[in-house]
C-alpha cells in the first residue's frame, strides 16, 4: 500500500461497521473532518494504514493505564457505550493531552497484528495439499498463526476440528460447499520470514499486539492471549530480515520431494506493485526446479479471498478456495 486515497477515512469508517465495531467506527468517521488527527495519523510509516495506527496508539496508552474518560467507552477496559455520550470529543481530547507519545507510537510502530482467527482458514487450505507440509509463511509478526495446527476450529456444527485442542476458534461456514475435514496434515517444518518481528518475551511488543485488537470485539483479545501462551512453549523459527531477500535460499535447502508451501494472511497488501512481481517471480523460478505451492489470504479490493497457487514448470495455477471475513469469523467455501 502506497499513500492513503482520499476516501480512506470513509472506507475504514464503512469497514469498521461492516466487521463489527461500532466503537471504531465512529472514531474514524470523526477524523474525518478533522485535519489535525489525519495529519497526525500520515507520521506512520510508508506503506502503514493510518487507521490502525491512531487507534492503536491510543489503545495502547489506555491499557497501559492512562486516565481518561475515554477510557468507559472501551469495552476491554470495562467500559462500553455510554449512552448519549459521543466518544470522539473525548479522544480528540486524549490525543491532544498525550500527543507526544501518540506521535512516537505512530512513527515507531507498524501494524503487526496477529489475528489467531485466519488459522480457521488455514487448517481449510492447507488440507487441500497432499503429504508432509514444508511451511514459509511471510509476514507471520509474532508467528501466531504459524503454530495453527494448535488450535482447533469449529465451522459451526457442519465441521469440528480436534475440539480438545487448548484453543478452538469457531468459523461460521456459509454456503452450500463445505471444506475437507479430516485428519490434520502433518508439518514437517516450519519458518516465519519477518521484516518486523515481534519478541513476545518483551511486554511492550505484547501490549501493542493487545492494543491492535479492536477494544469492543473482547473475544479476539482473549483468544491472542491464550495463542501467545501457546506460541511460548512451540517457539517457531522467525528469519528477521526482508521476506523477498530471505526466501530463495529458504526455499532452496528444503527437500526435493515433499510439499512446500508458502503463505501469508493480510501482509502482502503492505507490498508495493514491484514487490509483488518479485515475490511471483521467485516463486516461478524455485517451481522450475520442483513444485511449490502458495496459500494467500488477501484482500482483491472487494473482498477477503483464500486462494491457492501452483507452482510448476514455469506454468502458475491458481484456484480460489474461498471467501472469507478478515478476521476468520465466517468463511464461504467455494473450492
Amino acid at each position: 500500500m502506497s499513500d492513503q486515497p482520499l476516501d480512506y477515512w470513509a472506507y475504514f469508517t464503512a469497514d469498521a461497521k461492516k466487521t463489527g465495531s461500532p466503537l471504531y467506527a465512529r472514531l474514524a468517521e470523526g477524523v474525518i473532518g478533522d485535519a489535525e488527527l489525519k495529519t497526525l495519523a500520515g507520521r506512520a510509516r510508508p506503506g502503514q494504514p493510518h487507521a490502525n495506527l491512531l487507534l492503536g496508539a491510543v489503545h495502547f496508552l489506555l491499557l497501559r493505564g492512562a486516565q481518561h474518560p475515554l477510557r468507559r467507552h472501551y469495552p476491554d477496559l470495562g467500559g462500553g457505550p455510554v449512552e448519549g455520550e459521543d466518544p470522539f470529543p473525548l479522544f480528540q481530547d486524549f490525543v491532544a493531552r498525550n500527543r507526544d507519545a501518540v506521535t512516537r507510537l505512530i512513527e515507531t510502530r507498524v501494524t503487526n497484528t496477529n489475528e489467531v482467527g485466519r488459522s480457521a482458514l488455514l487448517h481449510a487450505g492447507f488440507r487441500e495439499l497432499q503429504g508432509r507440509l514444508h511451511l514459509i509463511e511471510i509476514g507471520p509478526s509474532a508467528g501466531l498463526n504459524m503454530i495453527w495446527d494448535r488450535y482447533g476450529v469449529r465451522y459451526g456444527d457442519k465441521c469440528v476440528i480436534a475440539p480438545d485442542a487448548p484453543l478452538v476458534i469457531d468459523c461460521e461456514l456459509r454456503g452450500d460447499k463445505r471444506p475437507l475435514c479430516g485428519p490434520t496434515p502433518a508439518v514437517a517444518s516450519r519458518v516465519g520470514l519477518e521484516l518486523n518481528p515481534v519478541d513476545l518475551t518483551n511486554q511492550d511488543d505484547r501490549d501493542w499486539l493487545r492494543a491492535l485488537m479492536w477494544p469492543d470485539q473482547v473475544s479476539r483479545l482473549h483468544r491472542l492471549e491464550r495463542a501467545m501462551e501457546l506460541f511460548v512453549d512451540e517457539r517457531p523459527p522467525i528469519l528477521h530480515g526482508d521476506a523477498l531477500s530471505l526466501l530463495p535460499d529458504v526455499l532452496a535447502k528444503l527437500p526435493q520431494r515433499e510439499t512446500v508451501c508458502v503463505y501469508h494472511t493480510i501482509a502482502v497488501y503492505q507490498f508495493s506493485s514491484a514487490m509483488k512481481e518479485a515475490l511471483e517471480n521467485i516463486l516461478i523460478v524455485a517451481g522450475l526446479r520442483r513444485e511449490v505451492w502458495r496459500l494467500s489470504f488477501e484482500f482483491d479490493g472487494k473482498e477477503c479471498v483464500l486462494a491457492l497457487i501452483r507452482y510448476h514448470d514455469g506454468v502458475r495455477e491458481e484456484r480460489t478456495l474461498a471467501h472469507a471475513h478478515p478476521h476468520g469469523t465466517w468463511m464461504e467455501w467455494l473450492a
